[in-house]
């Protein structure tokens, strides 16, 4: 009788005695479903938007946030907004059939001049109801953002900070450089002014105090102090936000079935 001198082993934790198991083809979605679950996740990471909620709103929230970027490219690690992103969706809520209003969540430290008027004036005029409402900070050019929409909120631990339009790496030393920035800051000082409540006095006052800021130029608005100069409409939170955000869309559906009767 021959005997074996190498038997073959079974893996570690297998019985060979019992039959495999060998996965269904039907088992095969299951990955597909996984990876379809990663979407919001990869939507968050990428754009900072999601489509977790599922409730049908007539409502879209849009969030400034970080650095606003421009023309251009911030480092990676750097938290931002990008006006490229931005621009698009304000043009798509405009057209949108199913959209009312639109509410602007801020908490940002300012960033690129031109981007974050452009984005202001956009916002501007839209002809659907606006909320903006600043959590955090609504620092630089985050403030016309902030006073773009419709009504404006802050809630009371936000701060804004508003100083005169400053430039990094090489100036050129010529009177049309400073002339430049001269009108460039009158662009922001008036669209600021006509969009709120703040006199244009007041404005200026808290743009060129000296002594509060690091750089020696500039004032930091607490919540309520915000509200008490005209820059923000009202102190409060989300709720608040969205009731009034219901309100003006509520107006401006009357308004456009009166015109609609006239006609």
């Amino acid at each position: 009788m021959i005997v074996n001198d190498n038997p073959v082993v079974a893996p570690p934790g297998t019985n060979p005695e019992e039959p495999q198991i060998i996965p269904s083809p039907t088992e095969a979605p299951k990955k597909s479903r996984q990876a379809k679950k990663a979407g919001p996740a990869e939507n968050i990471q990428e754009l900072g938007s999601t489509e977790v909620p599922t409730a049908k709103t007539n409502t879209h929230v849009m969030t400034i946030i970080g650095q606003i970027e421009g023309h251009m490219v911030l480092p990676p690690q750097n938290k931002t907004t990008k006006y490229e992103h931005v621009m698009p969706q304000l043009v798509a809520i405009e057209q949108s059939n199913e959209i009312d209003g639109l509410l602007l969540i801020l908490n940002t430290v300012g960033g690129d001049v031109e981007a974050g008027l452009a984005i202001a004036e956009m916002i501007a005029s839209m002809s659907k109801p606006t909320v903006s409402i600043v959590l955090g900070g609504g620092h630089s050019i985050g403030a016309p953002i902030a006073v773009s929409a419709t009504a404006s909120f802050i809630v009371e631990s936000a701060t804004m900070t508003i100083h005169p339009i400053r430039l990094t790496g090489l100036v050129i030393g010529a009177p049309s450089s400073f002339d430049y920035l001269e009108k460039m800051q009158e662009r922001v000082n008036k669209f600021v002014v006509t969009h709120s409540n703040i006199t244009e006095k007041k404005w200026k006052e808290l743009l060129f105090k000296t002594g509060e800021l690091s750089r020696d130029i500039g004032t930091s608005v607490a919540g309520r102090d915000a509200v008490k100069y005209g820059l923000i409409d009202e102190i409060g939170g989300v709720s608040q936000a969205l009731n009034k955000l219901q309100e003006l869309i509520a107006a401006h559906k009357e308004h456009k079935e009166g015109k609609g009767l006239k006609q």
